[in-house]
């Protein structure tokens, strides 16, 4: 019992330890100078939360993978980057969540010690660790399928608009207009980054980067090689309108196809012995009766 005691001890001091010497190392003086040289010309902001928002930060940051922060990044830009849920937010929240999970389960152990509620401590710690990531790759993931679904509409809305005559960027803005999805999102910041200065392939090139979408990438992709080499761009969106359209009318059937296994089981489980006990249930109590006379 002791050794579990020493165990759940060890794993609330050490990572304290860690970011009470993490806090205490950071370079505050340098944080507080890269915020007043951003912040400088800013009215009604308060420098003081704005530098200990940017400390803990750098805090988390060091806590925090090159690796994994990337992958958190990318998880956002799939998501939309969400104003509620900035990548700041997130390397922060994290930690902060795994240090409450921790001491929950440090109070859960203390009440009731035992091999379980040490295995318990540890699964809220982890748990409450990676809830953000969760999130934030559940929202993205939503997102794509929204996209997925609205691209055949957006392009031929597209296609429409360049054969009445408008050119391609002039249709993407009306797409873009008419819209209120993610779809109609993404259309405007590839005209933002246009209307930026941004080159041409390389805004068409980031609106492929920042979805997960074959058929997207594939639009993109058939964009770029008609602006080079030429091609007319209405015959390219009737192309690639037709093909979105087949590829969501695959998807539905497939989906169709899928339908009756889902629905086996459930039913198996659920309806059929709800059925047999209506049908036969009479049956079998007069053969009881009947036996039990005999």
């Amino acid at each position: 019992m002791s050794l579990l005691v020493w165990g759940a001890a060890a794993s609330i001091v050490f990572p304290l330890a860690y970011l009470a010497w993490a806090l205490s190392t950071s370079d505050r003086k340098a944080v507080a100078a890269i915020h007043a040289n951003l912040a400088s010309g800013i009215e009604g902001r308060n420098d003081q939360s704005a530098v200990a928002t940017s400390g803990l930060f750098a805090v988390a940051r060091r806590l925090t993978p090159d690796a994994y922060v990337a992958k958190i990044d990318g998880w956002l830009a799939l998501a939309g980057r969400p104003a509620s849920m900035p990548l700041e937010k997130l390397i922060v929240a994290k930690p902060a969540l795994a240090l409450i999970g921790a001491v929950l389960g440090f109070l859960l152990f203390s009440k009731n010690p035992g091999v379980g509620f040490v295995t318990l401590g540890l699964f809220i710690t982890l748990l409450f660790y990676f809830v953000p990531d969760l999130l934030v790759y559940n929202t993205g993931i939503k997102r794509q399928e929204t996209i997925q679904i609205e691209l055949p509409d957006t392009l031929d809305q597209m296609l429409i608009s360049v054969e009445a005559g408008l050119g391609f960027e002039a249709a993407m803005a009306r797409a873009a207009a008419n819209g209120r999805g993610p779809m109609a999102q993404e259309l405007s910041r590839t005209l933002q980054d246009l209307q930026v200065g941004r080159p041409r392939r390389e805004a068409y090139q980031a609106l492929a980067q920042r979805s997960s979408v074959q058929e997207l990438k594939s639009f993109v992709s058939a964009i770029v090689q008609a602006d080079k080499y030429g091609i007319g761009i209405a015959k390219v969106l009737r192309a690639q309108a037709k093909q979105s359209r087949t590829k969501r009318r695959q998807r539905a059937e497939e989906k169709a196809m899928k339908l009756p296994v889902k629905v086996l089981f459930p039913l198996m489980l659920f309806i059929f012995p709800v059925m047999f006990i209506v049908i036969l249930g009479p049956a079998v109590i007069n053969i009881m009766d009947s036996l039990g006379g005999m």
